[in-house]
């Protein structure tokens, strides 16, 4: 810039900004800074944004702090949150399972009245064309005895002109005309008994109606019973079943070979549709047992979707406080800084925080591990293995039996780590597969 631009600029500046001169003294002679109008304004200049960038960059730092305290309590809300709805679901649950088994119950007790009911209900129609078939062969025997008493009563009538025409006693028509009035006497007594029995048989018959008609209503009301206890199992079974499915879609599991790798390694066998059968001397299955064993099928396939649940890694290895420190997948390496396989999920929390479980399974492994530190290995079904490394200490042995929820070990920061934290694999085959596929596929269920 021009001298004569600075010397303008200075006398502009002089009014406010007057000239200084800053003495440096020293043991042999004194010397001075000069300091003009505009170094001093350019001085103030500095200082002013200097301050000014100190204060927007308080600002920001503080509303990054205040931001980041918001956002660990709405995590932490939301966890809240996540944990009462799986409560609620695990109650819910239960609660339709009490009512699956409860009415199961009722229906087996519904079926063996109903198979009852059926029984004497045949008993009675068949009474019933034994009493129709019995009041036919009266009233056809009572036919024909009033057309031999009409017949008597004209052959003696017969007689009797005929006797009186010949008038004498003894006579071999007056004989005939004797039996033929004894006959009379003893048929007219035949019809008498014929006609009470065929009044007690018309009582009987009617009585046997009546029966009829009050067990065809009670086998109609226990099919109405036995309609609404299906319908309650059939609702119960989806609302089970279905979640169970979707999860293991979800994880990428196939359902059906799932569930025959759990038959087959089931020691006893389970109640099967097949096992329930009712019979009407030959007539086809009834509808409600087609009905009640598509009922038990479900049943069947809802306690082994259950038992291949309990051996699948469907839970997460930590319960306490934790935040996830790093996913599945290709990484930074935070010792190297190159990038690197990372071949599970990482949990940061406190020194001694309770590992757990995800499944059923066998402990092959608890000990050190080159890199994993103190690590548990557990080997589960379906050919998959959990890893839990990095422990600070180790709570089981090697080939004991473990169940989801069992706690292991204690979370710590041993062997290749950075920090306090638990990294938690799922192997598949031997082969390492995203653990948060199960997490996540697990939430809507357990």
């Amino acid at each position: 810039m021009p001298k004569r631009v600075l010397g303008r600029i200075n006398r502009a500046l002089e009014a406010w900004l007057p000239e200084q001169r800053l003495f440096l003294k020293s043991d042999s002679q004194t010397r001075f800074v000069r300091l003009r109008p505009g170094t001093q304004a350019a001085g103030i200049a500095g200082a002013g944004l200097l301050l000014a960038w100190s204060i927007v960059a308080t600002a920001m730092l503080m509303m990054d702090s205040l931001s980041a305290g918001s956002g660990r309590e709405q995590a932490r809300g939301e966890r809240a949150a996540f944990e009462a709805r799986i409560e609620a679901l695990s109650q819910d649950r239960n609660a339709h399972a009490a009512e699956a088994r409860d009415a199961q119950a009722r229906f087996a007790l519904a079926l063996a009245e109903v198979s009852a009911m059926q029984s004497r209900l045949l008993s009675i129609e068949e009474r019933h064309r034994e009493v129709e078939t019995g009041l036919d062969v009266v009233q056809a025997t009572l036919r024909r005895t009033i057309a031999e008493r009409d017949a008597a009563r004209a052959e003696v009538a017969a007689l009797r002109e005929t006797l009186a025409e010949r008038g004498g006693a003894g006579s071999p028509e007056l004989a005939r005309a004797e039996d033929a009035a004894a006959t009379l006497t003893l048929l007219s007594e035949a019809l008498a008994d014929l006609a009470a029995e065929r009044d007690a048989v018309r009582n009987e018959h009617s009585e046997a109606v009546a029966l009829a008609e009050m067990a065809a209503l009670e086998k109609r009301l226990l099919e109405e019973q036995n309609n609404e206890i299906f319908s309650r199992l059939e609702q119960a079974l989806t609302v089970s079943v279905e979640p169970l499915e979707r999860m293991f879609r979800a994880a990428g599991l196939k359902p059906d070979d799932m569930l025959r790798e759990v038959r087959r390694g089931q020691s006893t066998a389970s109640v099967t549709p097949a096992t329930l059968r009712m019979s009407t001397k030959g007539a086809e299955t009834h509808p409600d047992v087609a009905r009640a064993n598509t009922i038990l099928t479900g049943l069947d396939r809802m306690a082994a979707y259950r038992a291949a649940a309990a051996k699948a890694p469907f839970a997460n290895p930590v319960r306490g406080n934790y935040r996830y420190t790093s996913g599945f997948g290709y990484r930074r390496d935070p010792k190297t800084g190159g990038s690197r396989m990372h071949a599970g999920t990482d949990f940061a929390g406190a020194r001694g925080t309770p590992i757990h479980s995800t499944a059923d399974g066998v402990v092959v492994h608890a000990g050190w591990q080159s890199g994993y530190g103190q690590m548990v290995t557990i080997r589960h079904a379906f050919g998959i293995e959990t890893r839990y490394a990095h422990l600070s200490r180790i709570r089981v042995s090697v080939g004991q039996t473990v169940s989801r929820g069992d706690r292991i070990g204690d979370m710590g920061n041993t062997g290749r780590s950075t920090g306090t934290h638990l990294h938690y694999e799922v192997r598949i085959g031997g082969r390492p597969v995203n653990p948060m596929t199960y997490i996540k596929a697990a939430r809507d269920v357990f």
